[in-house]
């Protein structure tokens, strides 16, 4: 896995994204993994990306604003090349239909 810049996220990737949280005093880093399903207002400040995973058979999505001062680093874990910009139709898809449909691009 190696660290990207914010620039550089794309809907087909894969990612995780390490984001501080406050408990209490303390601040720790928290990590979310999924498919970037969506990234929206380029790349002014208000910019987001819309994050999916299935965890225990359902599926979350986070939206997340990608130029956050609370985003740490953001890390690929797989890149996918996809035809389209948002790629919201794989919701309704089981994952292996997913992995059919994301072709793998060389590294």
């Amino acid at each position: 896995m190696r660290e990207i810049k914010r620039e550089e996220v794309k809907p087909g990737m894969t990612i995780k994204v390490f984001q501080k949280i406050k408990d209490g005093e303390k601040t720790k880093l928290q990590q979310i993994e999924g498919l970037v399903l969506a990234r929206k207002h380029g790349q002014e400040p208000g910019a987001t990306i819309t994050l999916r995973k299935i965890i225990d058979g359902v599926g979350v999505e986070w939206i997340l604003p990608i130029f956050s001062p609370l985003i740490e680093k953001i890390e690929l874990v797989r890149a996918a090349r996809v035809r389209r910009s948002k790629l919201y139709f794989l919701r309704t898809k089981s994952p292996k239909e997913i992995r059919a449909k994301l072709k793998k691009v060389a590294k």
